[in-house]
């Protein structure tokens, strides 16, 4: 038993170099991933989709009460609660053209009433100057009634 502990703890740091992280790719067919058996997961699915497009991506804030309820909760430690507070923030950022897709966009999964946006992400490689490597980041999305009501992510403060 003890030399097999050893072979596995041998061979893992034998290999460790081999697992260097792979780079994290993007969803070429993101329209599939609002695919699903369930139609209420598939139109929460399209419904955070959508909105991250349309309002967070594009920036059309005068549409945001279309996908967030007025008692949107937020979890952002930048942004306010409230769908007010929402539209207030965003409102500095000056609209773009809606494209048919997300920017980064890795995966989308849905469950119950949530609804979670994976995308990559690119930073600065602090252990080799000037390289930068991929990670991925997680936005999460609670809907009820069909709108958004709450959202949480990484944020942290600035």
């Amino acid at each position: 038993m003890r030399s097999s502990l050893a072979t596995v703890c041998l061979a893992a740091l034998v290999s460790a170099p081999a697992l260097a992280q792979l780079p994290v790719e993007m969803e070429a067919n993101q329209r599939a991933l609002l695919e699903s058996r369930d139609a209420v997961l598939a139109a929460n699915k399209k419904l955070v989709f959508d909105f991250w497009r349309v309002v967070l991506q594009a920036h059309y804030v005068d549409r945001a009460p279309e996908y967030l309820a007025e008692s949107y909760i937020q979890h952002n430690p930048n942004v306010a609660t409230g769908r007010a507070a929402f539209m207030a923030f965003f409102s500095q950022f000056p609209p773009e053209p809606v494209k048919d897709t997300i920017d980064d966009l890795v995966g989308i999964v849905a469950e119950r009433d949530l609804v979670v946006l994976a995308l990559h992400r690119e930073l600065p490689d602090l252990e080799h100057e000037g390289q930068t490597y991929t990670t991925t980041w997680f936005d999460m999305f609670r809907v009820a009634d069909g709108k958004i009501v709450e959202h949480w992510d990484y944020g942290t403060k600035e």
